[in-house]
């Protein structure tokens, strides 16, 4: 598994109660942009659309020796799902509160590229500062044993 993209900062405004995989529908240039790690899913959220899943805001950058001259770098790109996890996903949508973040970009070991999402509910203020307080406490803790 080769992951290309990474939302890093998914974890810290959402708690996360669930993951998700799912295939994204890309074009040929898109993949092989990919391939040398041009994308970015900073920012990108999924939406959810006549009953399909998109995935909006994420930035592929235009493969170098592509032909394409009407390239949208941040289009919207459908997500690949079975009927079972959409309704899960949207049954946990419509029970409020709760969203879907992509998590990470990457290509399975079959060479697919793969989307991980999360099914999360938003972080208030204080629950951001009691998860930097709690990490700051587990280095401190693994510091303290290694030295007895």
């Amino acid at each position: 598994m080769k992951i290309i993209a990474d939302n890093n900062r998914a974890n810290y405004n959402f708690t996360i109660s669930n993951k998700i995989e799912a295939g994204i529908v890309l074009t040929g240039s898109e993949v092989k942009s990919l391939r040398i790690n041009t994308g970015s899913i900073r920012g990108s959220y999924i939406i959810e659309k006549n009953g399909e899943l998109w995935l909006s805001n994420s930035f592929i950058k235009k493969y170098q020796n592509s032909t394409d001259y009407k390239y949208d770098p941040t289009r919207k790109r459908k997500l690949l799902i079975t009927k079972k996890e959409y309704n899960k996903i949207s049954g946990s949508i419509k029970q409020g509160g709760f969203t879907i973040i992509p998590l990470s970009l990457y290509f399975s070991d079959k060479g697919l590229a793969k989307l991980s999402c999360g099914i999360a509910k938003g972080k208030k203020k204080i629950d951001k500062r009691e998860s930097i307080k709690q990490r700051y406490w587990n280095i401190k803790k693994q510091r303290l044993l290694k030295n007895n």
